[in-house]
């Protein structure tokens, strides 16, 4: 028996050989060969000339080795055909030599073998076996998929078949050569829901999981299993081979071995359907070897959530829930920290890998095209892998911390087979409510309709933020615009203030140039009147001019001067009177002429203003 470094060095070969890079495919062509490293790389990479058995007829096909080690030939039956589609030699091969794969087709009373290149198509598979079975591909349903149902188009590489694969057709609309009651309680049965009643020996559990009747056990479908209807009682329990050595036997501790209750022999061993450990619950003996979903104590838990998406693709493929990356605190943001419209529910999906339910729930509940579109449009879905004691130890402190103690201790004290977990969260104004937790042993019924209570308990609370929130804003909405007119109120007031201090200020600046300017001119005034000569008498011995000067106010400004005063002298003392001569100008009346504009170096005399003379003052202009 090889050792586990053995079996690592013969994996990396292999892998090496064949180009094989998805490590659970290269391990179960590995394991179907025994770990013969010669084998299985025959098995997967043909060589030429060689020859393909055929059970039916003794027919002999050339084509690619076929090596019995490898692969068993299939049991004869009563009539059986071969079909086989060579690699033909011209074709240019780019990164790998083409993985042939075995296909037993089961019709009836017939057996058909079909072996065709992993690059092939159902659709060719249907051609091949219209020219055998002489029935169209139109009226043909192929089953038997691990996946379950496919496309024509559907390219065999990407199923990731085995070696050896078994299929059967069904044609409903074709009428049976003979017992035509026969085939028609097997189309009913097909449509009828098969309950399974599965009883977990070592923890001493129920499980009742319902399938249809075309649900399939690795090839044979319900219908066809011999299983008791409507309810049929199973047990399981773990096995581990008295000849492995302790350590072989922990890493294999998972081997699921099924016990049905059944009158017949249908399900004394599983194996006689080829249900390999733990096939019946959707897990592939090769994912007992899965790479784990999260990593172990993962500094960054956006970068967890990543690998844990990206591993939830490659096992139960791409229609899955959009699972939230990032931390539990962002999702909470997400979900609950928007306008009240747009909150949605937060949904935790809690994973273990060592639970009997993980791989049904997954593929069968949580894959489900009705939850993922549910989920998508009415939920932030988070999830987290407690597979790992560090990853768990995580998950509990992080629960603690947003949804206290009591849910905590809920999940801590749950056993490893009541998970997968799957958790509803509503947020609320003060905390985080657990309003669901749904374990892994339900249906796709089931959590829809717990996903449409708990949403049902949300809208109902989403109404009333709602309606609380737009009262809030609408108060808001008040107080912003009364601030809004007390600010524009404010602001016109200190608009007017401001315009009346500038108002004050002006006044006071004209009225001081006002006051300064007339100081100026009293103290002009006053220097012209110091300086005016003295008024001579009427009785004097030089000639005196007597002059009667009119304002413009109607009074009369009289004095006399000596006729030989130069007319500046008459100037200075209109001036000397509040009447500066650049302001206004002095006339006479017959005949009338502008005084200002005579020379006042000339004496009264001279510009005739003696011995009497009337004038009048007016303003320049």
């Amino acid at each position: 028996m090889t050792s586990n470094m053995d079996r690592e060095m013969i994996l990396a070969d292999f892998q090496a050989c064949t180009g094989i890079e998805n490590i659970d495919e290269a391990i179960t062509l590995l394991e179907q060969n025994n770990w013969d490293l010669v084998a299985a790389i025959n098995g997967v990479i043909p060589q030429e000339n060689g020859i393909l058995q055929s059970d039916y007829g003794g027919e002999t096909i050339s084509g690619p080795a076929f090596d019995p080690a490898s692969h068993p030939a299939p049991a004869p039956a009563p009539s059986s055909s071969s079909a086989f589609r060579p690699v033909m030699p011209s074709r240019q091969i780019v990164e790998r030599q083409p993985r042939m794969l075995d296909f037993r087709v089961e019709y009836r009373d017939r057996n058909v073998d079909v072996v065709l290149e992993d690059s092939c198509t159902v659709g060719e598979i249907k051609q091949i076996l219209e020219n055998e079975l002489q029935i169209p591909v139109s009226k043909m349903l192929l089953k038997g998929w691990k996946t379950g149902d496919v496309e024509d188009s559907t390219v065999l590489k990407s199923l990731h078949l085995p070696k050896n694969n078994s299929l059967y057709v069904l044609t409903p609309d074709l009428p049976p050569p003979s017992s035509s009651s026969h085939s028609g309680a097997l189309q009913e049965s097909l449509n009828q829901n098969f309950m399974l009643i599965i009883t977990h020996r070592e923890v001493q559990r129920e499980y009742n999981l319902n399938f249809s009747g075309s649900s399939t056990i690795q090839e044979m479908c319900l219908a066809e299993s011999g299983l008791s209807y409507p309810c049929h009682r199973l047990t399981v329990g773990r096995r581990s081979s008295p000849a492995q050595t302790q350590e072989q036997s922990e890493e294999q501790s998972t081997d699921v071995h099924m016990v049905s209750d059944s009158d017949g022999d249908d399900f004394e061993d599983a194996s006689e359907f080829g249900v390999d450990d733990g096939e019946v619950f959707g897990m592939a003996s090769s994912a007992l070897r899965k790479s784990p979903m999260m990593p172990e104590n993962a500094e960054n838990e956006g970068d967890a959530l990543l690998q844990f998406t990206a591993e939830f693709s490659s096992r139960y493929g791409d229609c899955h829930p959009v699972f939230f990356i990032g931390s539990l605190e962002a999702a909470f943001q997400e979900a609950f920290y928007v306008k009240a419209r747009d909150r949605k529910l937060l949904a935790i999906y809690l994973h273990h890998d060592e639970s009997v339910l993980t791989n049904v729930f997954c593929s069968q509940m949580l894959c489900a095209e009705s939850i993922v579109s549910y989920l998508s449009q009415n939920f932030i879905t988070w999830a987290w892998d407690l597979t790992k004691d560090a990853n768990r130890a995580r998950f509990l402190t992080m629960c603690n911390r947003h949804f206290g103690s009591v849910v905590a201790q809920t999940i801590r004290t749950q056993k490893t087979d009541q998970f997968p977990l799957f958790l509803i969260i509503m947020g609320k104004r003060s905390s985080n409510e657990v309003l669901n937790v749904i374990q892994g042993n339900t249906t796709v019924d089931e959590l829809m309709m717990r996903l449409m209570a708990a949403m049902e308990i949300f809208t109902a609370q989403q109404q009333e933020d709602i309606k609380d929130e737009d009262e809030r804003e609408a108060r808001e909405n008040v107080k912003r615009e009364q601030d809004e007119a007390y600010r524009l109120s404010l602001e016109a007031d200190r608009a007017k203030r401001e315009a009346h201090e500038r108002e004050m200020a002006e006044q006071f600046r004209l009225e001081q140039i006002r006051k300064e300017q007339e100081e100026e001119r009293e103290a002009i005034r006053l220097s012209l009147e110091q300086a005016l000569p003295p008024e001579p008498k009427e009785e004097n011995a030089e000639p005196v001019s007597k002059l009667r000067i009119r304002t413009p106010s109607g009074e009369f400004l009289e004095r006399r001067f000596l006729a030989s005063n130069k007319l500046q002298i008459v100037f200075d003392f209109v001036a000397s009177k509040g009447f500066p001569w650049d302001e206004f100008k002095l006339l006479s009346t017959f005949p009338r002429r502008d005084v200002t504009q005579l020379d006042p170096n000339k004496s009264l005399l001279e510009v005739k203003l003696f011995p009497q003379e009337t004038l009048f003052l007016e303003a320049k202009e």
